[in-house]
């Protein structure tokens, strides 16, 4: 997830807020996308979910840079332009016999660092982006991660193993210090750490925690009814998609089941929070069924969640003037705009075009809003596809459940 300048903290709130109707859609297509990965033992990569996207803009080629992509227990992928791959890195294995192995959910560049949360090891992971690599098609990353790193959540190895874990990730640099932070949320939690990157002898890099801060579980609704998500019963409502505006010291992040909050950060923590937009079911009434193990309506709706975003609300990413937020459970993704308190927000879906597939139901997104070449002369968006189609079919006739990287021009998305 990008980094990028934002207008004054005072007009985003407001044009968050704002219930302006949506601008007429203008509705992408993909020019390029990755191979399908499959979830899967015996597949190749083993076990590859593709969940999140991050872009490493190259320093003198631009035409060069290279889309890196998280697929869990597939490791880490590193793409060309044209989505092909140029490097995958697996996740490390587990342990001990018992013990979960490596997971990598998300994946976030800062500098030449690529840094990504192992969600099976409940670490920061951190690998150096070589460009000249990049150049020559190969070798692009490599592992620097601090071996005596500890656990971002957990206060032991057991611990880690309960997999209340690092889960959404962000990295950016303090333009008043320099210090190369990065913005952690926990699996089946509400809390959120803060950490610095730090260099350490022997060329690799660890971190040192800053601090975490709670959010909320439960809320106070206008009709004086307390209302939290609903979830399994030892679960709290989780937040995932993130991304730091650093030049305003801001981390934006999504709690799934409640909306997008805004937090401020500084170099010793976090500020005070605030939701700036809800999605559609927020005080909706549910209750978690353990008969079918899902959430079900338990009355009416009373009508005090947002317009835009439909549950999950997940991935952020940020361009110059506009904050992307994938709407996960209706397959769209909204935009908001911060020209002023009236500006409207609007929405797009990224649709099947020659040769490419839609996207649904996606997890992660990036942006590099500046030329690429000659492919992505305004600038790149890549989303996390959930369904990438055609279906791989295995070998017992079956069509197992398949994921990907969509590449989409970034002056169809924002027009």
């Amino acid at each position: 997830m990008r980094i990028a300048a934002l207008l004054p903290l005072s007009l985003l709130a407001a044009s968050l807020l704002a219930g302006s109707p949506a601008e007429a859609s203008h509705d992408p297509s993909p020019v390029a996308q990755t191979r399908a990965f499959v979830d899967d033992a015996g597949a190749d990569p083993a076990n590859a979910d593709a969940d999140d996207p991050a872009i490493w803009v190259h320093p003198t080629d631009p035409g060069r840079s290279v889309v890196l992509g998280t697929l869990k227990e597939g490791g880490l992928a590193a793409f060309d332009l044209r989505a092909r791959r140029l490097q995958l890195l697996p996740a490390p294995k587990a342990p001990t016999g018992d013990a979960a192995p490596g997971r990598f959910n998300n994946v976030d560049v800062v500098g030449d660092l690529a840094v990504v949360s192992d969600r099976g090891r409940d670490r920061v992971r951190v690998h150096r982006i070589d460009p000249d690599g990049a150049a020559a098609g190969s070798r692009v990353l490599r592992d620097v991660t601090d071996p005596s790193a500890a656990p971002v959540f957990s206060a032991s190895e057991s611990e880690v193993d309960e997999q209340r874990t690092a889960y959404g990730l962000t990295a950016g640099r303090d333009p008043r210090t320099g210090a190369r932070w990065v913005a952690v949320t926990r699996r089946h939690g509400t809390r959120v750490a803060l950490l610095r990157l730090v260099d350490k002898p022997g060329g690799v890099v660890g971190t040192v925690p800053i601090g975490t801060i709670d959010l909320p579980s439960s809320f106070r609704l206008p009709n004086g009814k307390t209302w939290s998500p609903c979830g399994e019963p030892d679960e709290r409502p989780q937040l995932e998609g993130s991304v730091l505006d650093v030049e305003h010291r801001v981390l934006y992040t999504a709690q799934e089941d409640v909306g997008i909050w805004r937090i401020p950060v500084s170099g010793t923590g976090f500020g005070r929070p605030e939701l700036v937009d809800k999605v559609r079911s927020f005080g909706a009434p549910q209750r978690f069924d353990e008969a079918t193990e899902d959430c079900v309506a338990d009355g009416p709706d009373p009508g005090f969640g947002g317009k835009w975003l439909t549950a999950d609300a997940e991935g952020l990413t940020l361009s110059a003037d506009k904050l992307v937020a994938s709407s996960q459970g209706d397959s769209r993704f909204v935009v908001y705009d911060r020209t002023g308190p009236n500006t409207p927000r609007r929405d797009f879906r990224i649709v099947a075009g020659r040769g490419t597939d839609s996207v649904e139901h996606s997890d992660g997104a990036a942006i590099a809003a500046k030329a690429l070449g000659p492919l992505f002369p305004h600038g790149l968006l890549v989303v996390h596809d959930g369904e990438r189609r055609p279906a791989v079919t295995d070998p017992a006739g079956e069509e197992p459940a398949t994921t990907g990287f969509a590449f989409v021009r970034l002056e169809t998305a924002l027009r």
